[in-house]
């Protein structure tokens, strides 16, 4: 009997933990994601339906003056990759909780920097407010679901959208484009940099190619910015290359750079390696 009691407990405790129905959600999930200029832009919000009710008024589901998650369930949330302005006001990059306070000739618009909060945070804070502005709403044709859409792409701005029964709300979106793009040519059109040629040099000694063309590489990089471990792949060249003088050489510069910047791993590594090049040299340093 006592058997029979403990298989059954089991089972209901199966029953529950792994036969859960799955039903819709009244407020689907959704994930908007949207490139302007060069800045990703994505908004995560629910999305709730008018379901034959008055939604913006002053005794509306969402009544007038008082502050709205802007959509149904957790925090609606906005992320820019980059610095934005909204409205004229600069936001940095990151993540923002959206709230609103609609009424019928404006709305408030409020980025909120805690975004961990199912609905309207339990205590408000003012000084996480990283703007407030307030645009003027236009009638829209009727949407029954709440809707959040960027749109007016441009190079440099776009429209946020927030949409629902006869409302549409725009907000002005600027990003920084002509600053990256200037930035790109100038580094492009200036040529390769010191990590561009340490890399490049670091793959063909790691490949086995071209050695001499590495050494060319590697030097360069040098030449542009001296630092230890580039001086240790100049060694690793060399003395591949069975020119062990000009490998201790390098060594010793490497070691002594290192020894600057506290790395003793490397200024050991470069000590054994000269013990060893300077008896493939003959013998002795030079």
């Amino acid at each position: 009997m006592r058997f029979s009691i403990t298989s059954a407990v089991v089972t209901l405790w199966a029953m529950h933990t792994f036969a859960q129905i799955q039903t819709p959600a009244p407020s689907p999930a959704c994930k908007l994601q949207q490139t302007v200029g060069l800045t990703e832009v994505t908004v995560e919000y629910s999305r709730p339906g008018v379901k034959g009710r008055t939604i913006f008024a002053p005794d509306g589901l969402v009544p007038f003056g008082k502050m709205w998650r802007t959509g149904a369930n957790k925090n609606t949330v906005i992320t820019f990759s980059d610095d934005v302005k909204v409205e004229g006001h600069e936001l940095k990059a990151g993540a923002y909780a959206l709230y609103t306070i609609p009424a019928a000739d404006n709305w408030t618009i409020i980025f909120y920097t805690d975004t961990d909060n199912w609905g309207l945070p339990q205590a408000y804070d003012n000084g996480k407010e990283a703007a407030r502005l307030v645009v003027k709403p236009k009638e829209h044709c009727f949407t029954e679901t709440f809707t959040i859409n960027i749109d007016k792409l441009r190079n440099e701005s776009a429209e946020i959208q927030l949409i629902w029964e006869r409302t549409l709300v725009p907000i002005k979106l600027e990003v920084d484009v002509d600053s990256k793009v200037m930035a790109d040519i100038e580094r492009v059109m200036s040529g390769p940099t010191r990590s561009d040629y340490y890399a490049a040099a670091s793959y063909y000694y790691d490949t086995g190619r071209d050695l001499n063309q590495a050494l060319k590489w590697v030097r360069k990089a040098n030449e542009m910015d001296p630092r230890y471990w580039q001086y240790r792949l100049e060694a690793q060249i060399l003395a591949k290359l069975r020119r062990y003088d000009e490998a201790i050489q390098a060594a010793k510069k490497s070691a002594e750079l290192a020894q600057e910047a506290g790395n003793e791993n490397y200024v050991r590594m470069n000590q054994k390696d000269i013990e060893a090049w300077s008896q493939m040299a003959g013998g002795k340093e030079k």
